[in-house]
């Protein structure tokens, strides 16, 4: 199962060939991301909450850090009224780490094409102790219903 995201582009996303720079695209994940998984006051948007289970609250014991990122671009996104459909899925669930996949696809009547995919892997950080946290039975039963297959990014070299 996914989630899907609306996320609405910003003039400012472009760069000076008139399409979403590369640096925008990831905080255009960011913002799926923090939509899907964080739990705040405001979830009138569409967005299914499942994944929802971390607080979005100054204080929280828990943060997120991001230990790595891999994107594939698939072809440029030019400036649409439409919001992109940023579907996200996890692919792994790790003691204290999970990946979170992303498709970016086009929305709306005029596209529906898959414009880039992407992993993120985080990592649940203890704020009292600063140092990594399990993840909790409760979290890996919500967050199993999200799990899908992973992306294949890489490419091989001959």
């Amino acid at each position: 199962m996914r989630v899907h995201v609306p996320v609405h582009l910003r003039w400012g996303d472009l760069d000076a060939y008139n399409h979403v720079n590369n640096v925008e695209l990831m905080r255009l994940l960011e913002e799926a991301r923090v939509r899907a998984f964080w739990r705040s006051g405001e979830d009138e948007d569409g967005v299914d909450r499942g994944m929802a289970l971390i607080e979005a609250e100054v204080g929280a014991d828990t943060v997120t850090l991001i230990a790595r990122h891999e994107v594939v671009y698939l072809a440029p996104i030019a400036y649409r009224r439409a919001p992109l459909d940023v579907q996200l899925w996890i692919s792994h669930l790790g003691g204290a780490s999970l990946d979170v996949c992303y498709d970016v696809f086009g929305s709306g009547e005029a596209s529906g094409d898959l414009y880039a995919r992407a992993v993120s892997t985080i990592v649940l950080l203890d704020t009292a102790t600063n140092r990594p946290r399990r993840i909790t039975d409760e979290e890996r039963l919500a967050w199993s219903v999200y799990l899908g297959e992973p992306l294949q990014l890489g490419r091989s070299r001959s």
